[in-house]
């Protein structure tokens, strides 16, 4: 927990009494049994950010409560890492040598064995990073492990990272593999790898990434491109557009026409524009490969095939 995060507070070292007075005047919240923390006032922090923040605070709370020997893993592990998630996990995963019974909290995973090697952040024993990726990519959902391997696939080796998935036979060891060949770094947002995750599933051809265009206003980087069919993709947050959205010196009416400018030079240079897709859009994923789809010829669209691995997010 970074110095200015609401002090996390255990049950059992502290008064109950004044624990329970706090929490009814809405001084504190609750994080789990016996635990709490201060109120967070609402300073405009993003939703997810703050999602993110609980979900630490939670971690440290299940730290501090655990008697026993235990290391952090799984997506509890990542988000401790820093890495992107699809979703913040709401369940706590920890890898202990102890057998959860069934009086065990619902809200603590536990997996077994303890690793051989883990490390320490912020004072909290944690997989190694290696461990994490494998950890999401044999247990997650597809695209949420993917998630994790584009972010993880800028800060440590493919190769160290097959070399913990080994080669086993099994499903998770096999959807691990899988991913890894699909991970790439040129995805800057979990959006960029949901895009790029919908066209992969439906059958489509590998896309580049982050693709340079040279134009005669600029340079610019287009997030999915298949050059040889001439179909550009983009996921387009809207964020940037919303007046004050990313801090008060933002001037969304400035980001319109930036982006309108650069998308008009994209379109003069390639003779096409980028197909624009956004949140909303993860609401119907078979519409949206549906559009995904559209632009390429019909022998592409024919040939195409979905790949039974990867399920629908």
């Amino acid at each position: 927990m970074t110095p200015d995060e609401p002090a996390v507070l255990i049950a059992r070292e502290h008064d109950r009494a004044a624990l329970r007075s706090a929490l009814a005047k809405g001084e504190l919240e609750q994080l789990r049994w016996g635990a709490y923390r201060e109120r967070v006032p609402d300073d405009g922090t993003h939703p997810a950010e703050a999602l993110r923040r609980r979900a630490a605070a939670r971690i440290e709370a299940v730290h501090r409560q655990l008697r026993a020997t235990h290391v952090f893993s799984h997506e509890s592990a990542a988000l401790l890492w820093g890495a992107w998630l699809w979703r913040t996990p709401e369940v706590t995963h920890v890898r202990q040598q102890y057998r959860a019974g069934a009086t065990a909290a619902a809200d603590i995973a536990r997996h077994r064995p303890l690793p051989e090697r883990w490390v320490t952040l912020d004072g909290i024993p944690v997989t190694t990073l290696e461990q994490t990726v494998v950890d999401c990519l044999t247990t997650m959902h597809p695209l949420h492990g993917l998630v994790v391997a584009d972010w993880a696939l800028r800060r440590v080796d493919a190769d160290e990272i097959r070399r913990a998935v080994g080669d086993g036979a099994g499903p998770g060891r096999r959807r691990a593999r899988l991913l890894l060949g699909l991970a790439d770094t040129g995805a800057e947002s979990p959006w960029e790898t949901w895009l790029r995750y919908l066209a992969l599933r439906a059958g489509l051809p590998r896309p580049r990434t982050q693709f340079p265009v040279t134009t005669r206003v600029g340079r610019f980087f287009v997030d999915l491109a298949w050059p040889e069919h001439r179909v550009l993709a983009e996921f387009d947050g809207r964020v940037k557009y919303t007046a004050g959205a990313l801090g008060p010196d933002h001037d969304a009416e400035r980001a319109l026409f930036d982006e309108k400018v650069r998308e008009d030079a994209i379109a003069e240079r390639l003779g096409v524009r980028p197909m624009r897709f956004t949140a909303h859009d993860a609401k119907d994923p078979l519409r949206t490969t549906g559009r995904l789809l559209s632009p390429f010829p019909a022998a592409v669209r024919r040939a195409a095939r979905v790949n039974p691995l990867l399920p629908l997010p």
